[in-house]
């Protein structure tokens, strides 16, 4: 089923979110199979929980539509991220352009560091201990951000943030177009 995604203003989107019980979680399963169809079908390559409303500690990355000759890496990289925790940060700050399906249509540069060590629960209830870097340090890094309620927009240039002050002040009203199921606080 395919979820709203909750856009920037709505006060999910701010909340730290809390670790779930996977265990006592009766519908994790589903949960998981709608996170994927959502951003499927806003054709993303991440979404978290209080993108869809959610208070929880959960998020979904597939790569797999960037695989390509110069990343091959990316053809498998689909998973889920359960009560997720970002133990390391390090290696190079890197500054990249991001955007995100809670704020439509706005594109900003934001900087990074390129390596990750992150401790999280898979969608088969086992204990992952991993390091990520490169472009998929970035991408977690984004996704996990939603779950400790930060936006890339709170990591942008304050000149850059005033040039898209209006059009964030235009989503908070309720004033926004997408080709996606969405939510807003109006």
């Amino acid at each position: 089923m395919i979820l709203p995604i909750y856009i920037y203003g709505h006060p999910v989107l701010r909340k730290v979110a809390r670790d779930i019980d996977p265990d006592n979680y009766s519908n994790l399963k589903e949960l998981i199979d709608n996170m994927f169809e959502t951003m499927y079908s806003a054709d993303g390559i991440g979404l978290a929980g209080p993108q869809v409303g959610l208070e929880e500690r959960i998020f979904v990355v597939d790569l797999s539509p960037l695989e390509s000759e110069e990343h091959p890496e990316f053809k498998d990289f689909k998973k889920v991220f359960i009560n997720a925790h970002i133990s390391e940060r390090g290696g190079e700050l890197e500054s990249t352009e991001e955007g995100c399906l809670s704020i439509p249509g706005i594109h900003e540069k934001v900087v990074r560091e390129d390596e990750i060590r992150i401790q999280y629960i898979d969608e088969n209830l086992q204990l992952r201990d991993e390091a990520y870097a490169g472009f998929m340090a970035r991408v977690i890094q984004h996704e996990y951000d939603h779950i400790e309620g930060i936006l890339f927009v709170d990591k942008i240039s304050p000149l850059r943030k005033r040039m898209v002050k209006s059009k964030l002040a235009n989503m908070e009203k309720g004033k926004v177009a997408c080709s996606y199921k969405i939510r807003t606080v109006r």
